[in-house]
This record gives structure tokens, sequence and C-alpha cells, in this order.
């Protein structure tokens, strides 16, 4: 654990030396005090508008949280159809109701708009726009780069422009502030920006955005007051860090974290399998230690939008230093085998159990989100394995009771349109074979286990207690 820190370490502070004379520029940045009072005095009295860009799982919960705390907010995004379901009422995710847009919008809080031109009236634009990979594993930064475009064309004096996309340390500062000075202002003259990473966890009931404390980061006092003033009005803890680069590389580290200890535990559920021990049972004895241990659990890969990728963009970033990020590379290659494992034990369990081979068993996949109760399938491992099941000639079924039907898929477009099935005694008496993915809590999962003759459960849903037999359950 501290040798993943430790290495982390080395790369932000050769980053620093190389930078010398940028952050001698930062050290130099003297925001206009006009522009600094006035804007502290419209969050003070909750007087600022505010726009959110981008209205998906980062910014549809943070442009209600904003409008809740009494600020009039302005959701903008470019897809159309999207806006036009919010007006309508229609939340596209689970961490916003319905019932809260419609409060939130007929008291006149918030609205939603695909027109740019609701960004001039904004005193304080937040970025939520993705930040994925292309093709070859390196930083996509086009949505923060034409984002930021869009905002140029848009600007007026004494906006605070805050991104809140998960990037690579120096983007703010390298990337999007000199294309917000191609609308003629000047930074620290004439507008100011701060960087303040998303932190949330979707279906995680216990940590929304007002619990979950927030970083932010500037390169000077005035702006920095500001943005700890903005969101203490709905964050309850605010913790100021002391640069735009520093609250980057803040979010980055807690990702590379989470990815490569769940890459370690991955590679030990291989490894104790082979030995007949079961990782579960040893993360559950060793997290009793009550000093340095933390448990972290194994899976069938890695989803979700934010640990699959952000640990990529400090590679790429490590690279123009001539830096080498092994640690993060290694949890990478680890992590994205996972699905070929759990495939590997699906057809031995197969062929053992039920005599079959694996191209001529009935597979039922159960689960396809990322993660437990959310209706989010980007990067999910779920979809990864379908995929080479198909390659495999396999044709097989899926049951989730959050996604009905496999859309906006950002690759294996091929699945667009194929929908859950309905889970009944009858339909699971088909399948030779349940692969279980999500452990979704609305699930009967004893009905799976008693209709099924065999079970590849990757979640640990199934312990000794959970099923009478009837089922054949091996872990992967």
């Amino acid at each position: 654990m501290f040798l993943i820190i430790e290495s982390i370490a080395v790369l932000f502070k050769l980053s620093e030396k190389q930078n010398y004379g940028s952050l001698i520029k930062i050290l130099a940045v003297q925001v206009s005090e006009e522009i600094a009072m006035l804007l502290k005095n419209l969050i003070q009295s909750k007087d600022a508008k505010v726009a959110v860009i981008g209205l998906g799982y980062v910014g549809l919960p943070l442009a209600c949280a904003i409008a809740e705390a009494g600020y009039k907010v302005t959701g903008y995004d470019i897809n159309t159809s999207r806006v036009q379901a919010l007006n309508e009422y229609k939340s596209p995710i689970y961490a916003v109701s319905n019932d809260l847009l419609k409060t939130l919008s007929q008291n006149g809080s918030l609205r939603f708009s695909d027109d740019s031109a609701v960004l001039k009236e904004a005193d304080i634009i937040e970025i939520c726009v993705p930040t994925p990979l292309d093709k070859y594993r390196a930083p996509d930064l086009e949505p923060v780069i034409n984002t930021a475009r869009t905002i140029s064309k848009n600007m007026r004096q004494g906006q605070l422009v805050i991104l809140e996309s998960t990037t690579y340390p120096g983007t703010t500062r390298e990337v999007m502030i000199p294309i917000l000075e191609e609308s003629g202002l000047k930074y620290g003259k004439d507008f100011t920006v701060g960087y303040s990473p998303e932190r949330e966890d979707p279906g995680n009931k216990s940590f929304g955005i007002k619990e979950i404390p927030k970083i932010v980061g500037a390169d000077d006092p005035d702006t920095q007051e500001n943005l700890v003033n903005y969101y203490s009005h709905f964050v309850k803890t605010v913790v100021p860090v002391s640069s735009l680069d520093t609250a980057e590389a803040v979010k980055l580290t807690e990702n590379i974290f989470r990815s490569v200890n769940i890459a370690l535990v991955n590679e030990l559920k291989v490894i104790y399998d082979a030995m007949g021990v079961d990782i579960w049972e040893v993360i559950e004895g060793a997290k009793t230690k009550p000093f340095g241990y933390m448990p972290f659990y194994p899976g069938p890969g890695l989803g979700g939008h934010c640990i699959p990728i952000d640990p990529f963009y400090l590679s790429y970033r490590a690279r123009a230093f001539g830096m080498s990020t092994k640690f993060i590379e290694l949890a990478g290659e680890i992590n994205t085998n996972m699905p070929n494992y759990v495939i590997s034990k699906a057809e031995q369990a197969i062929d053992e159990t039920l005599k079959k081979s694996l191209s001529d068993a009935r597979i039922l996949l159960l689960g396809m989100a990322y993660k437990k109760n959310v209706n989010d399938i980007r990067q999910s491992p779920a979809l990864d394995i379908m995929h080479r099941l198909v390659q495999r000639k396999v044709s097989p079924d899926y049951y989730d009771p959050h996604i009905p039907v496999l859309e906006h898929l950002e690759e294996h477009e091929y699945l667009e349109g194929q929908k859950s099935i309905t889970i009944d005694r009858k339909k699971l008496a088909e399948y030779d074979a349940v692969i279980l993915l999500t452990d979704h809590d609305d699930v009967d999962y004893d009905l799976v286990a008693n209709t099924v003759p065999l079970i590849i459960d990757t979640r640990n849903t199934y312990k000794s207690e959970r099923a009478d037999g009837s089922a054949h359950i091996v872990k992967a």
C-alpha cells in the first residue's frame, strides 16, 4: 500500500520539477479584487446563477443539489432528447427522482436547456463531461475541449468556471484555460477557474453529494475562498488544496489506489483458488486485524466510468516526463484479464459438472450493471464477458432488474437492443448454468439456486447457507 503511494508521489514530484516555470506563473496569478468581491457577495447571498454542463451521473445530481441549496440552476446538455426528457420530469438515473425534478423545476430553482446561450447568464459554470480513453488507451479530452470552446463563445467578465471531470494534473491550466482565453478575456483578470473532482458513488445510499467531502483547488487565494464558500452551501465538508494541479492529482490517486488494490485481490483470488483456498474467507479473516489492513474484494473485472479509466490518465501524463507507471499498467492488465478467468472457470465447471461443452450449454448472465443496485453499464465487465462468450459461439441471455434493455453502449454496439429475460422458475429451468456477475439486492437468489443446475458465482453471493444443495456452486 505504501509503495503504491510512494510511486505516485515520485511521479507528481517530478511533474512539479518539470513544470517549474509554470509553477512560477501559478504563483503570479493575481485575480481582480473587484471580480473576486462581486462573486463573493453573489455566493454568500445565493444570488449567483449557476450552469451545470453535462447532465449525466455526475452533473444531474450536482445540479439538483445546488438548486436545493437555494441557487438558480440551469442544466445544459448537447443531448436534446435528454434535455427534453428532463423538462418532462423524467430522470435517466436512480440518484435523481422524477418527483425531485418536478419540484425543483416548478419552483423555479432548476431548468434544462440545449441552447449554449444560457451560459452567458451564469456566474458559475460547472463542467461535468466525460473524460474517456481513446482506442489506444490515451486520454480523450475532446469532451472537455469542446465544452471549453462552447463556454469561450459565450463568456462574459466575472464568471467562475469549475472543472469537475477527472483528468491528469495540468489539464485545467494547460488545456482548458487557454481555450477559455480565446474569448478575449484574461484568466485571473476577467474570469477565474477552479477544479473540484467529482466523487460520486452510484448506488451508495450512505454517501451522496452532501455527505462526501469536496476537494477544491485554485491557483489564487481569492478563488479558493469563493470555491469553499460556494460548495459549503450544499456539501457538509469542503477540503481546499493548494492548486489546480493538486486537486486533479487527488482524484487520480484515489482511483489508482482502488484499481491497484482490486487487482491485488483479483490476483490472489486466482492463486488461492489453485491452492484450494477461498479468497473470500481469507479476506473475512484478514479484516479482523484492527490496523494495517483494508479489505478490497475481487470480482469479474472492473466497471464504471472511473476506476477502469482514470489510472491511465496518470500513465499518459507520466510518459511526458519520461516516467513509467508499472503498478498502474500491471493492475490494468490483471483486472482486464478477469473476464477470461471467469469464462475459463465456467467452461471447466460446465465440462466437469454437466458433461457439456461451453458452446452447447444454455447460459444466463445474472446482472449486467457494473455494480449492484444501479442501472449503469458503463465499462461493465458483464458486457465484456457476454462479448467473449459470443466469440466462443455461445448465445447467452441475461437477467438484470435494473437494465431492461442494453442501450447506449460505448463498445459492443452489436449487443444494442438485447432485452433482459423475465425471471421465473419455468424460464430458469431452460438454462444449464448461471454466471452471477452483479449481486443486485432485488433478485430471488434462492429461486435461482434451487432451479439451475450450475452457478458460477463471481461475487460470493452464495454462501453455504444460501442454497439447499440443488445447485452446484462454483466461485470464480
